[in-house]
C-alpha cells in the first residue's frame, strides 16, 4: 500500500505535468466535457483578504522567506507551491516549472522570479491573471504538501486597477474553491472581527457544511492587550468541523532584520507554550502543526478520491484516444509511407463515393430521380403541339413541296416535320447529362468531406477534388456526345415500318362502311389532299412517330448517361490522379501531406495529454499494488 509521502508526491508530479499542458484549475475541462485531471485532484487553496497574513503563513509552513511583499495586491497570479521533503542534511532549493533544469538556492532570487514571472503576464500593473506559476521547494524541513496561493480578496478597486477587480479576484478564487476536491485554508487576522472575515464568508458560501474548510487565525500577538481569540480557536464564535489553528507570524521588525525562519518557528512555539491564554492549546497551534495537519488531511482525501480520480483518468484516456483516431496519427517521413498514405486516402474516398452511388450512403437515388421524374417531365413539356399545328404543318409541307405539289403522300414534308421535331429532344438530353454531372460533383464533395482522415491534409484534399472534377468533366462531355448522337440517329434514319402500318388516306378497312352489302367491293372515298383534314392526318401521324421516339429516348438517354458518366466514375474516377501521384517527386508528396498547423498542434497537445494521463494511471496502479 502507498505511504502518505508517496501518495502526495504522486499527486504533486501529476499536478506539475497538468500545469505544463495547461490542464490546471480555474478553467474548463478540455476533454469532450470531462473535467480536467487537475480538477479531479485534491488541492489546498489558501484564501484570505489582502493583508490577512497569507504570505506569512505560507513562509512559516515552508520555513523560508521567498514571497513578494508590498502594499495592496501583491499576489496577482495563482502560485502552486509544491513542498517536497528531502533527506536530512540536504540543502534547500527551489525549481520553477517555466525554468526547467535551473535550481534556485538563493530564495531572494525566488522572490524576484515570482515577481518577474507575474509581470511577464500581467505587466507592471495591478492586473491579475488566472495562469498559475508552478514552484517546487525541496527541503528536509517541510512536509509533502501542495498549496495554492490565490490573490487576496478585496472590497474596493484602487488606482491602477479596473473597476471589476473585486469581482475578478472573487471569480478566480471561486474557480478553485468551488471544486469539491479543494480543501480551503481560510486565513483570518485575529485583530479583526471574525464576522467580517472575507475568507470565512466565501468558505461558508461554497462549503456550507465546513467539511472542506480549515480556519487559520493569524496575528494573535497583535491583538489589543487584555483580549484573546479563544472564542474563535475553541470553535465558539464560528464552528468548523476541523479545529482552528492559530499562527504567530514574524513581525515587520523581524522581517526587516531577516530573522531566520527556523528561529521564527522556535519563537512561535515558545509564544504558545508560555502564553497564559493559549498554553493549553499549544500542541495544536503554530505553523508546524498546521503543515502536519494539512498533510494528514490531504492524504485521507487522496485515498478517498482515488476511485474517482482513476475513473476520470480512464474516461479521459478513452476520449483522447477517440479524438486522436479521428485526427489521424502522424505521417511517416519515408517516401514509400507517404505514397501509401496518399493512395489509402484516395481509396477510402473512392469507396465512400461508390457507397453513395450504390445506396450505402444517401445521394445516389437522386440520379434515378433525374431519369424517373426530371427527364419525363422535360419531354412532356416540349412544344410539339405548336410545332404540329395545322398552320405549321401546312407551311412545312408546302415549303417541302416546292413548285411541284405532292401527288400522293408528302414524304418530304413528313421528313422535315419529323427532323425538326426531333431536334427538340437535344435540350432534355443535354440537361439530363448536366443534372447527372452536378449530382456526381456533389457526391464527390460529400465523399471528400466525409473522409475524416483526409481533413488533415487540405492540399491533398483540394488536389483530389480538382482531379475528380476534371474526370467528371470528361465524362460529361463524352456523355453529351453520346446522348446527342442518339437523338441525331433518330433523325437520320426514320423507322419505315411505322409508316407502313399507318392506314393511307381514303383507304377503307376490311368490313366496309356498313351501307352496302358485305360482298360488294369497297367504294373509294375522295380525298382532298390540300384540305385541313389532310394536314390534320399528317400532324397526327408525325405526333405518333414523335411519341414513339420519345419513349425510346426516355429509355436510351439514361442508359447513355449511366454508361458514360456513372459507370466511368465508378471505374476510373481517380485513375489519372493515381498516375500523377506515381510521377510526383518525393518533395511534392510531402507538400500534398502538408497538414493544417492548427490540427498538428491539436494532435501534439492531445498526445501529450494522453501520455500524462497514461503515466498517472500507471503510477496510481503501481502505488496501490505494492
Amino acid at each position: 500500500m502507498a505511504t502518505m509521502d508517496s501518495l502526495i508526491g504522486l499527486m504533486n508530479r501529476i499536478q506539475r505535468a497538468c500545469t505544463v499542458l495547461g490542464d490546471f484549475g480555474g478553467g474548463t475541462g478540455g476533454n469532450g466535457g470531462l473535467p480536467t485531471l487537475w480538477e479531479s485532484l485534491p488541492s489546498i487553496a489558501v484564501v484570505g483578504g489582502q493583508s490577512s497574513g497569507k504570505s506569512s503563513v505560507l513562509e512559516s509552513v515552508v520555513g523560508r522567506d521567498f514571497l513578494p511583499r508590498g502594499s495592496g495586491i501583491v499576489t496577482r497570479r495563482p502560485l502552486v507551491l509544491q513542498l517536497q521533503q528531502t533527506q536530512k542534511g540536504e540543502a534547500d532549493y527551489a525549481e520553477f516549472l517555466h525554468l526547467p533544469n535551473r535550481k534556485f538556492t538563493d530564495f531572494n532570487l525566488v522572490r524576484k522570479e515570482i515577481q518577474d514571472e507575474t509581470d511577464r503576464i500581467t505587466g507592471k500593473t495591478k492586473q491579475i491573471s488566472p495562469i498559475p506559476i508552478q514552484l517546487s521547494i525541496y527541503s528536509p524541513n517541510v512536509v509533502n504538501l501542495t498549496l495554492i496561493d490565490l490573490p487576496g480578496l478585496t472590497k474596493v478597486a484602487v488606482e491602477g486597477q479596473p473597476d471589476s477587480i473585486v469581482e475578478d479576484i472573487e471569480d478566480m478564487v471561486r474557480s478553485y474553491v468551488d471544486k469539491p476536491n479543494c480543501v480551503i485554508l481560510a486565513i483570518s487576522p485575529a485583530n479583526q472581527d471574525i464576522a467580517t472575515s472575507d475568507a470565512i464568508k466565501l468558505a461558508r458560501e461554497v462549503d456550507p457544511t465546513g467539511e472542506r474548510t480549515f480556519g487559520v487565525l493569524t496575528k494573535l500577538d497583535l491583538m489589543d492587550q487584555g483580549t484573546n481569540a479563544l472564542d474563535v480557536l475553541e470553535g465558539r464564535a464560528y464552528r468548523l468541523l476541523h479545529p482552528w489553528v492559530g499562527i504567530v507570524n514574524r513581525s515587520q521588525a523581524d522581517i526587516n532584520r531577516n530573522v531566520d525562519m527556523i528561529l521564527a518557528r522556535k519563537k512561535e512555539r515558545e509564544y504558545f507554550q508560555y502564553s497564559p491564554d493559549y498554553s493549553h492549546l499549544a500542541s495544536r497551534m503554530g505553523s508546524e502543526y498546521l503543515a502536519k495537519l494539512l498533510s494528514q488531511h490531504l492524504e485521507s482525501v487522496i485515498k478517498a478520491q482515488i476511485p474517482s480520480i482513476t475513473s476520470t483518468i480512464n474516461k479521459s484516456i478513452e476520449e483522447l484516444d477517440k479524438e486522436l483516431d479521428s485526427l489521424g496519427r502522424p505521417v511517416a517521413v519515408d517516401p514509400g509511407a507517404k505514397l501509401y498514405t496518399i493512395l489509402e486516402l484516395c481509396r477510402l474516398v473512392d469507396r465512400i463515393f461508390k457507397e453513395h452511388l450504390d445506396g450505402g450512403r444517401p445521394g445516389g437515388d437522386r440520379i434515378y430521380g433525374v431519369f424517373d421524374k426530371q427527364l419525363p417531365a422535360a419531354l412532356s413539356k416540349l412544344p410539339f403541339n405548336k410545332h404540329l399545328s395545322i398552320q405549321n404543318v401546312k407551311k412545312v409541307v408546302s415549303e417541302a413541296d416546292g413548285y411541284q405539289p405532292h401527288l400522293i403522300a408528302p414524304e418530304q414534308g413528313y421528313r422535315r416535320l419529323i427532323e425538326s421535331a426531333l431536334s427538340y429532344f437535344r435540350g432534355p438530353a443535354e440537361k439530363t447529362v448536366d443534372a447527372i454531372h452536378f449530382i456526381l460533383k456533389e457526391l464527390v464533395r460529400m465523399s471528400i468531406g466525409e473522409c475524416q482522415e483526409l481533413k488533415r491534409f487540405p492540399t491533398l484534399q483540394s488536389e483530389l477534388a480538382a482531379a475528380c472534377y476534371e474526370a467528371l468533366e470528361r465524362y460529361k462531355e463524352d456523355s453529351k456526345k453520346t446522348t446527342l448522337r442518339l437523338v441525331d440517329m433518330e433523325a437520320t434514319y426514320l423507322t419505315v415500318e411505322f409508316f407502313r402500318k399507318l392506314p393511307q388516306e381514303g383507304e377503307i378497312r376490311p368490313g366496309g362502311d356498313g351501307k352496302r352489302g358485305s360482298n360488294a367491293p369497297p367504294e373509294p372515298q375522295p380525298v382532298d389532299r390540300y384540305g385541313e383534314g389532310h394536314y390534320r392526318t399528317i400532324a397526327s401521324n408525325v405526333k405518333a412517330y414523335i411519341a414513339m421516339v420519345s419513349d425510346t429516348l426516355r429509355d436510351t438517354i439514361p442508359k447513355a448517361a449511366v454508361h458514360c458518366q456513372v459507370r466511368e466514375a465508378k471505374r476510373s474516377l481517380l485513375t489519372n490522379f493515381y498516375n500523377r501521384v506515381a510521377n510526383r517527386a518525393t518533395n511534392d508528396l510531402g507538400e500534398m501531406l502538408d497538414e493544417d498547423p492548427s490540427l498538428m498542434g491539436r494532435r501534439q497537445e492531445l498526445a501529450q495529454r494522453l501520455e500524462l494521463y497514461q503515466k498517472a494511471r500507471e503510477e496510481i496502479n503501481s502505488a496501490f499494488t505494492r
